[in-house]
Order: C-alpha cells, then sequence, then structure tokens
C-alpha cells in the first residue's frame, strides 16, 4: 500500500469508516466513526482506501517505503545482506584445480566454497549496480537501458558457473532469446 496522507477516508471491517489524523512512522492514527482513535500498521490488509486526501504528503519528512529503500541500499553496500545462497551438494567439499600449460608450473587447488563465495558477491555487487542505475536521478531511461543491457550481457557470460548453484532461482540468467 502506498503512503496515505492525513485526512485520507479508509474503512477497516472491525472499525467502520474512518479518517487518518496523523501519519507517523510506521502506523497511522485514524479516528472511526464506531472505534474512535486507533492505531493501525501501515502494513495493516484490512484497510481500504475510500477517498484520498488532496493534502500532500510532508516533503520534509521520509516515507517509511523511502527509509526502507535507503536502509536495503546501505545495508546492501556494507554487504550486511548478504542472501545465504547454497553450494550445491556435489560440490560441497570439493577442490577446483588450476593446471597450467606449462608442466613444470605446480596446480593451483582453490577450496570449491572459497571459488562459490566470490561468484555470489560478484552476482551480488552486480545486483547493488542494477539498483544504482535504475535508481540513478541524472541519467535518462535511454542511458539506464543500455547500461542495463551491459548488465544482462554480464549475467549471460557467467551463466557457466550456474552449475555450481544449489537452486535454480539463484542462477545467473542473461538476455532471453
Amino acid at each position: 500500500m502506498e503512503e496515505l496522507a492525513v485526512g485520507t477516508r479508509v474503512e477497516h471491517p472491525r472499525y467502520g469508516e474512518g479518517i487518518i489524523s496523523r501519519n507517523k512512522l510506521t502506523t497511522y492514527e485514524i479516528f472511526f466513526e464506531r472505534g474512535g482513535k486507533v492505531e493501525l500498521t501501515k502494513h495493516n490488509p484490512d484497510l481500504e482506501v475510500l477517498e484520498a486526501s488532496a493534502q500532500p504528503l510532508p516533503k520534509n519528512s521520509l516515507t517509511l517505503a523511502e527509509i526502507e529503500k535507503v536502509l536495503r541500499l546501505v545495508l546492501d553496500e556494507q554487504g550486511a545482506l548478504n542472501e545465504v545462497v547454497p553450494l550445491g551438494d556435489k560440490w560441497v567439499g570439493g577442490t577446483m584445480i588450476l593446471q597450467p600449460a606449462n608442466q613444470s608450473l605446480k596446480p593451483k587447488d582453490i577450496p570449491i566454497e572459497t571459488f562459490f563465495h566470490k561468484i555470489v558477491m560478484l552476482r551480488d555487487r552486480l545486483r547493488v549496480l542494477e539498483q544504482n542505475i535504475n535508481s540513478h536521478e541524472k541519467l535518462t531511461d535511454e542511458e539506464k537501458i543500455n547500461l542495463q543491457q551491459y548488465i544482462t550481457r554480464i549475467y549471460g557470460s557467467l551463466t557457466t558457473f550456474n552449475i555450481l548453484f544449489a537452486e535454480k532461482d539463484q542462477y545467473f540468467v542473461g538476455a532471453k532469446s
């Protein structure tokens, strides 16, 4: 549900018709005909808008959706929202061996979990890049689309690594033909 302004007429199955009197960070204070003053969460699925208020939201305050977006972006950029992505069972405990063509050089063994972690971090950073492009204020829609196409091609180049993922919804997906 989008942010509602003070003065919006709403209806609730239990409390009846009411008017939003205060718009707080996570709740609305509503005066209902049958229930009096009630505070309800902004994510209340029972709240139905009857008539939106013509009064605009105050420009000096952030909506809950804007705060959530900013928090998600900051936490994601700091690596605090790292998604748990399971490695395919057949690879757990495995080793990736890089064998140089020159036989006088030693091969390099890398734990598959280390390599997998780097692939997942690459994917996460591409997603952050996508978000930053899509929300960039100065890029035109055409510029955003052009940059998005490059990212889609990058995902396509990385589909080789999908074999490492346990779940298909974690796969890299390039452009569909």
